[in-house]
């Protein structure tokens, strides 16, 4: 597993002994995020549209292509449901959305980072997934994550309840899981063992 303290972030990766330039700026992870919640691009195009977004020039293995890409979008990083103690009934739910949360999550690195994400000419993505992860408490973009993100039960308060139920009602999300996706591709890629000339 990557470590972001400890390891040089990558700026290519390494298919079939031959190093392929990967677009590491933040922008085009955001793309491929987005372009994985899309219901109306199919699984083709995704795979496709994925690989030219982060290849300049796509490597001609593109089984290992998809997989170092969706390791790279991971952050070096095991999938959600690989993680140990990670039950298999319990997916986490999809607490953001950079297509509807783009000016919280815009405010949110101004506000404490000093960052204009409009102005940054080049942020490596991973670093842009920690500065992410670390947004503090009070950013009104975390707020509405705890929202999303929070199981209302019986026990809490009727009042407590009540606010929780219309906070994910005006802040619901109508999005799939980005991740999920994602794992697809790499899925669809794997089973044709190397050969996605049917695919493609």
């Amino acid at each position: 597993m990557a470590n972001i303290i400890l390891d040089v972030l990558p700026e290519t990766v390494e298919i079939d002994g031959v190093e392929y330039q990967i677009n590491s700026d933040f922008r085009i992870s955001i793309l491929f995020e987005l372009l994985m919640q899309d219901d109306e691009v199919g699984k083709r195009q995704k795979l496709m549209s994925g690989l030219r977004l982060y290849y300049p020039v796509v490597p001609q293995n593109l089984t290992e292509a998809v997989d170092k890409m969706i390791w790279f979008y991971r952050c070096g990083r095991e999938a959600e449901e690989d993680r140990p103690g990670k039950s298999g009934g319990g997916r986490a739910k999809q607490v953001y959305s950079f297509q509807y949360d783009d000016d919280y999550i815009y405010a949110a690195f101004l506000e404490q980072y000093g960052i204009d994400l409009q102005d940054v000419e080049d942020l490596h993505w991973w670093k842009f997934r920690a500065l992410f992860k670390g947004l503090r408490e009070d950013t009104e973009i975390v707020k509405i994550m705890g929202y999303r993100s929070i199981e209302i039960t019986s026990k809490m308060p009727k009042e407590q309840r009540e606010f929780y139920k219309k906070m994910q009602a005006i802040h619901a999300l109508p999005i799939p899981d980005a991740e999920k996706e994602a794992n697809d591709l790499l899925t669809e890629a794997l089973l044709h063992g190397g050969d996605l000339t049917g695919l493609v």
